[in-house]
């Protein structure tokens, strides 16, 4: 029996935004407890070539609404990218999650074989919703949730690896 694309998408994607949240309440604790300035920290990055961590955040949010965009053929909010404040990133997840939470699973039935097109860098790539899903998206995804992590550990924000994983149930 295959799995739904509805359970590969808006669960995998509310539990990684709900990650973001946790990130950010160590963020508020650090900043309280450490004395350092929220501004400096959310500005950081891991290499001068990385985004910074408020650029992971802006980059898992758009994956997470563009990838159910581009398989439901349901238009995603648009967002400034201009997030410069732990609340203002607080607001984004909030907004993705309130567009997630309109996503019914009827509306992604079928969309493993819906045409996913994308241009990466200038270069136009076709996929199968399946393999846009699996092969780009999700990967993506976890790829700016891991980098912002990996730019609060190195800064000294106690995160571990349960709060990278998320609630185990």
């Amino acid at each position: 029996m295959p799995i739904s694309m509805y359970r590969l998408t808006v669960p995998v994607f509310q539990r990684g935004l709900a990650t973001l949240e946790t990130y950010l309440g160590k963020v508020e604790a650090f900043v309280g407890e450490k004395g350092v300035a929220s501004k400096d920290l959310i500005a950081q990055r891991l290499s001068p070539d990385m985004l910074p961590f408020t650029g992971q955040y802006q980059r898992a949010t758009d994956s997470a609404k563009l990838a159910i965009a581009r398989l439901t053929g349901i238009d995603a909010p648009k967002f400034e990218d201009n997030e410069s404040t732990i609340e203002e990133l607080y607001e984004r997840v909030a907004k993705t999650r309130r567009y997630l939470d309109g996503i019914s699973p009827d509306a992604i039935e079928g969309a493993e074989e819906r045409e996913v097109v994308i241009s990466p860098g200038g270069n136009k790539v076709t996929f199968r919703g399946e393999d846009y899903l699996l092969q780009f998206a999700l990967p993506n995804f976890y790829f700016h949730i891991a980098t912002a992590h990996a730019i609060l550990r190195n800064q000294g924000v106690p995160v571990g690896k349960l709060d990278y994983l998320g609630r185990l149930s």
